[in-house]
Formats: structure tokens, sequence, C-alpha cells
């Protein structure tokens, strides 16, 4: 069997290949915490060592920060994925099922905000499907109010307003 943290970054890396979205820091966290593989610290430790090796790549937001598998962090996970035992596998599995439609629909779109040297606010916009960017739209707000709104409108709005770009530009 492999050692610990090794086996956690498996773990995460599995879990990240069999997602076809980002899964969020919560989200790992509630499957690793839940089930009572490790403390927060050391999923922490191997989440930051695999972003170091670059075979997860990570997006902040102003909640929360996603994650994706790399390529090459593909190509270690097919190389040691023999190490994830049979239980662990179907408690991922079992995971990702269970939790599909709530992760799917908090992390098909993001929305942040932040200040820009000017001294006024830039909101960022994705949304993305499968993974994939499908739109990315930065705005520049007056203030964090305006900033505020539209990222909480983003959520609900996304569509319309991809269907409505998409309209406007193939006229």
């Amino acid at each position: 069997m492999a050692e610990p943290l090794t086996l956690y970054k498996l773990m995460i890396l599995s879990m990240l290949e069999q997602s076809t979205i980002p899964l969020t820091n919560t989200s790992l966290s509630d499957f690793f915490l839940g089930k009572e593989y490790t403390t927060y610290f050391t999923l922490q430790e191997a989440l930051h060592e695999l972003d170091e090796a670059q075979f997860i790549r990570q997006e902040a937001s102003h909640n929360n920060i996603q994650y994706t598998i790399t390529p090459a962090g593909k190509e270690s996970l097919q190389f040691f994925e023999n190490k994830i035992n049979s239980e662990i596998q179907a408690d991922i599995k079992q995971y990702i099922t269970d939790n599909k439609i709530p992760i799917a629909s908090s992390t098909s779109s993001l929305a942040d905000y932040y200040l820009t040297p000017e001294k006024k606010y830039a909101v960022h916009c994705q949304l993305r499907e499968k993974g994939i960017t499908q739109l990315d739209l930065t705005l520049n707000v007056m203030n964090k109010a305006q900033a505020e709104v539209i990222c909480a409108n983003w959520e609900s709005q996304r569509d319309d307003i991809y269907m409505m770009l998409i309209d406007l530009l193939l006229k």
C-alpha cells in the first residue's frame, strides 16, 4: 500500500479524473473529512504538493478554490492508480455519483471580482461546460456593490447572457 500522503494525492487525482467538472476545495474536504480519511491540514498539504508538481491546476474565486487535473496528473494517475484499493475507489465513485448535481450546479459557472490598480472593480465571469470554458467575460464597474450584484446574478442569468451574445455576434 502507498504511503498515506501519496495515497491521498492519488485519491485526489482519481476524483478529479472521474469528475467532468472542476471540484472545489469544499467538495474535496467534504469527501476526505466525511469519510475520515485524513485531516484538513494533510489534505491541504497534498493539494499544495500536487499543484507544485503541476499535476493539478487550481483557480481561486472570492469564495472557494476549484481544482482540475492536468495531463501530467492523468499520466501519473495511470501509472499508480492500482495503489488505491477497491474500497476507496468505490467510495470515490459513490461520492461522485451522489454529489454530481450539486457539484455541477455550483461549479459550472464562476463569478468573482477584484479591485483594479485604478481603484475600480473588475468582475470576472465564466461559463463552463464539462470543465471547458465557453464564455470568459470581464467587466469594469464603478464600485463594490455593482460587482457583488453582478456576481450574485451571474448564476441565474448566465445562459441567457451567453445566448444573447451568440445571437448578436452571429447576425
